[in-house]
């Protein structure tokens, strides 16, 4: 699963990893997708970097659910399931300017994604994009196909997190990349969810092959609600 272009039932409250309370699903995300998890408000996280320049590092991480709740909260349900520990970054691109890291997927080659252990079927989360001015997400649509000129409140800067996808405006699963520096040209295409607040001389020494130590919710776990 590559980034394109340049290379959402009711459910109650789960008890969350640090015994809070999880919070009530939100009115904002449609019913179509209510059945994924969901984050209200941030959330902090910390991942660490097994780099082969510069050995285990960490990066800090703030997710913005309110803008876009399904993108977060599906980052954060997988991260409270272990499931990035110990996987790899396979598609690294900084030359001949710096662009993206890109992790997430357990196949190590672009092509896997989440599979619920469960129903045994992949875990798609659909394009999530809040417009500048607007208070809830727009789903499945990208901003310049449907002539919004308005920009996204979450923006491709540098240390931007966000999904990565195939073509199909709703196949992000658990690929994320982070910019390495100020991409508009992704705007309105795909989601960010969040950005890095620390660390990104730890992200800019990454490598093809360099592992994701583990990720870690510190502040906002309880935001996560988790339908049945």
């Amino acid at each position: 699963m590559l980034v394109v272009g340049l290379t959402a039932c009711q459910g109650t409250p789960q008890a969350t990893a640090d015994g809070g309370a999880a919070a009530e699903q939100l009115t904002s995300v449609p019913p179509e997708y209510a059945d994924r998890p969901q984050l209200s408000g941030t959330a902090i996280l910390t991942m660490t970097v097994v780099t082969e320049a510069t050995g285990e590092g960490t990066v800090t991480l703030e997710l913005n659910g309110d803008l876009a709740p399904l993108t977060a909260g599906n980052f954060v349900d997988l991260v409270q399931k272990g499931f990035y520990d110990g996987l790899t970054f396979h598609r690294v691109v900084n030359d001949p300017v710096p662009f993206v890291v890109q992790g997430g997927d357990p196949l190590g080659n672009g092509t896997g994604g989440y599979t619920d252990s469960v129903s045994l079927r992949k875990r798609e989360i659909p394009l999530e994009i809040t417009v500048d001015g607007e208070d809830k997400p727009r789903y499945n649509t990208l901003l310049d196909q449907a002539q919004i000129t308005q920009p996204p409140a979450l923006p491709h800067r540098r240390a931007a997190l966000a999904m990565a996808r195939s073509q199909a405006p709703n196949s992000a699963s658990s690929q994320f990349y982070i910019t390495l520096s100020d991409q508009p040209v992704l705007d309105g295409r795909y989601a960010v969810f969040g950005y890095i607040t620390e660390g990104m001389d730890v992200v800019d020494a990454i490598q093809v092959g360099d592992t994701i130590g583990a990720i870690k919710v510190i502040e906002g776990a309880d935001n996560l609600f988790v339908p049945e």
